[in-house]
């Protein structure tokens, strides 16, 4: 019977109860889904996802301009590889319906239950399942029940990290009387021609905004606190005789696709070894385009190259950025904000400038895992508390403490050279063998639990860390999204230094 249930689908007279629970159905929670009915012919799976589409990061971003660092020959699936990409970075609305197209085809739909957040997981000691608590929002769903609880042999974590938007501590933040927005949550009923736009951070949100706003608002000014290192993207668009090629001979596209793969591997050394010949090539070519394609306000050269290494923060790739910056209507300013006004920003050294638009393009809440879901392991003891220290995962995949889980796109499982699908596959067989293991045992009315021994973990994140005080990323000289505050503050705390993702 234990067999038969995991082989269908969950439905009215289960609702309640499901094999495997996955959180969040973007790029992550689709490629655990379609392992699981692939490896452990388990259909008895509920994915939870608090939007209302799927594609997780690509679905919540849609600013101007938004696109992929990666090559798009590498930003999809091993087993659903794209063929008919546009160009060679591709664009948001591409990459969303891409993942549409993956969910429709592998059937995943029927699993998803949309408009549903997760705000607590909690083990139970004796059943040897995990209880999952949502809440439900939208015009119908809360008709039905505005919350319930799931229980679950096997919980995993697909929520990714660019998912909940970090805004910036300015005082008089919420005084601002005209329109404030995040860049994840972009709105585009917003008329922006001939509009004064001020844009707080720099990063690569920033360098993908500002080319596309500029061709229509009056004025644009970019706050930076930091400079970046910006490299060229070469983005071209994708010829059909190429994407004929690529659909219709597959040794072309497999071609293709490993020479993209060994090349971006190739670049590693740049951003992780802040020495290495490759690195002080990227400083080379960041400061020569920046003074090519800024020729027209040289004040703004020494104020945009880094004093830190590349690979510390996130490398930018752009053909347009600095393009952008050296038009009239586009201005940067690097002298810190004291506070915001009712009617714009006001710097350090009290000049104030009006707007009526201002983007806080400043990323997400990357380093808090899983937030804002309350988890409970074993012994009902809270995530927070396993990670007082700083978030780890033996190979950034299952937590101490946290019985029959795993997450993907955990601590220091993030890429700064190559894409995040490679990781998310892998983790995803990893767990998807775990996850077979259970089914099996469920089959014969057992119980089968996993856990990662808590000195296996300790040694795992020693070793990783020991590695990554050696890395551009531990560099002092810059804070990053892929560290913790504490980080920047004090190398001396090992244990803290949880690359996001």
């Amino acid at each position: 019977m234990a067999g038969f249930q995991a082989g269908r689908p969950v439905g009215n007279h289960d609702y309640t109860s499901a094999t495997v629970v996955i959180i969040g159905a973007g790029i992550s929670g689709l490629c655990m889904a379609i392992d699981v009915i692939k490896r452990s012919q388990c259909r008895n799976i509920v994915i939870l996802e608090k939007g209302n589409q799927v594609g997780g990061t690509w679905t919540d971003n849609r600013y101007p301009g938004c696109a992929c660092d990666i090559w798009s020959t590498l930003y999809s699936f091993s087993f659903e590889q794209k063929t008919d990409w546009t160009r060679e970075h591709p664009g948001q609305e591409e990459i969303r319906d891409y993942l549409i197209h993956v969910a429709e085809k592998h059937g995943l739909y029927k699993f998803i239950r949309f408009n549903t957040t997760v705000q607590e997981a909690r083990w139970d000691d004796k059943q040897l399942k995990w209880k999952v608590s949502v809440a439900t929002s939208g015009a119908k769903e809360p008709q039905f029940h505005d919350s319930y609880d799931i229980t679950t042999d096997f919980l995993v974590s697909a929520v990714g990290q660019l998912n909940v938007p970090s805004w910036p501590s300015i005082p008089g933040l919420d005084d601002f009387t005209g329109k404030l927005m995040h860049s994840a949550r972009w709105d585009w009923t917003y008329d922006f021609t001939g509009k004064r736009v001020a844009i707080i951070g720099n990063g690569a949100t920033c360098a993908q905004i500002v080319p596309e706003l500029a061709k229509s608002v009056s004025q644009v000014t970019v706050y930076q606190r930091t400079p970046n290192w910006v490299i060229p993207r070469y983005d071209t668009s994708v010829s059909s005789l190429q994407r004929f090629l690529l659909s219709y001979v597959p040794p072309i596209r497999w071609c293709k696709r490993a020479l993209m793969m060994q090349a971006r591997e190739f670049s590693h050394d740049a951003i992780a070894k802040s020495n290495s010949a490759l690195a002080g090539y990227i400083r080379k070519i960041s400061i020569a385009t920046m003074k090519s394609q800024l020729c027209d306000k040289p004040e703004l050269w020494d104020k945009l190259i880094p004093d830190y290494s590349p690979g510390c923060k996130r490398l930018i790739p752009s053909d347009d950025y600095f393009p952008a910056l050296n038009k009239k209507n586009v201005h940067l300013e690097t002298r810190p904000i004291q506070r915001v006004t009712e009617s714009g920003i006001e710097t350090v050294d009290g000049a104030l400038q009006e707007y009526d638009l201002i983007v806080a393009a400043t990323g997400f809440r990357s380093v808090e895992f899983m937030h804002p879901i309350q988890v409970y392991g074993r012994n009902g003891r809270p995530v927070s508390d396993v990670w007082k220290d700083g978030a780890a995962a033996y190979y950034g995949v299952t937590v101490e403490d946290l019985p029959n889980f795993g997450m993907l796109y955990g601590p220091n499982t993030n890429l700064g050279h190559n894409s995040i699908i490679l990781m998310a596959e892998a983790q995803s067989r990893y767990l998807s063998t775990l996850i077979g293991e259970v089914v099996r045992a469920k089959a014969r009315s057992d119980s089968l639990v996993f856990q990662p021994r808590s000195d296996v973990v300790a040694a795992f994140n020693e070793r990783l860390q020991e590695e990554l005080e050696r890395s551009t990323f531990a560099d002092p000289q810059c804070h990053s999204w892929y560290k913790l505050e504490n980080v920047c503050a004090s190398l001396s705390l090992r244990k803290s230094i949880a690359l996001s993702g």
